[in-house]
């Protein structure tokens, strides 16, 4: 693993050290990411008749990537830098939910409650998530965990742990390599 050497660094900046050269040409998940980063800053700003006009267009923007890529990122969710999304499509991320930085989601993520208006997850640092792993309801999901392709996570995960299956089990807990 490399140094971590990005707390200077912007999110955005964090973000695209993950990609390859020339993301916005090569992989639609950047366009996802650079819309909830806009979206995440606009929304802080305070009240002005510039705002209104930019959050007007960050909706159409958002609306427009979420439907040409899959994937919704609302401005609200909180993410750390770094973000990364393989194979992009169908990844669907709650408003409420905490992601730390350097994590990695595949294709047909969701991120979210188990009941309306119900607790979310909060996600640690370096997490990777397979494809069409699905994380639901008030649970926390250690630093340097995984989670299998396909699993449901209903339950923690502790730090380097890595869950699998439908209901989710805890199958071993590693080292994190630093």
């Amino acid at each position: 693993m490399k140094p971590n050497n990005t707390h200077h660094m912007t999110a955005w900046q964090q973000d695209l050290l993950r990609y390859p050269p020339r993301p916005f040409l090569k992989e639609q998940s950047i366009w996802a990411i650079a819309v909830y980063r806009w979206g995440h800053g606009l929304f802080q700003q305070p009240a002005s008749w510039r705002k209104r006009v930019l959050v007007q267009l960050y909706w159409l923007c958002f609306r427009l990537v979420e439907t040409i890529t899959g994937i919704s990122l609302p401005h609200n969710a909180q993410i750390g830098g770094g973000l990364r999304i393989h194979h992009f499509g169908n990844i669907f991320i709650n408003p409420g939910v905490v992601i730390g930085s350097n994590c990695t989601l595949r294709q047909g993520v969701t991120i979210g409650n188990r009941v309306v208006d119900g607790p979310v997850p909060v996600i640690g640092n370096g997490v990777e998530m397979g494809a069409y792993a699905q994380v639901l309801g008030g649970v926390n999901i250690g630093d340097g965990a995984r989670i299998g392709a396909m699993s449901v996570v209903m339950v923690d995960v502790p730090e380097a742990g890595t869950a699998v299956g439908n209901p989710a089990r805890i199958v071993k807990a590693r080292a994190i390599e630093m």
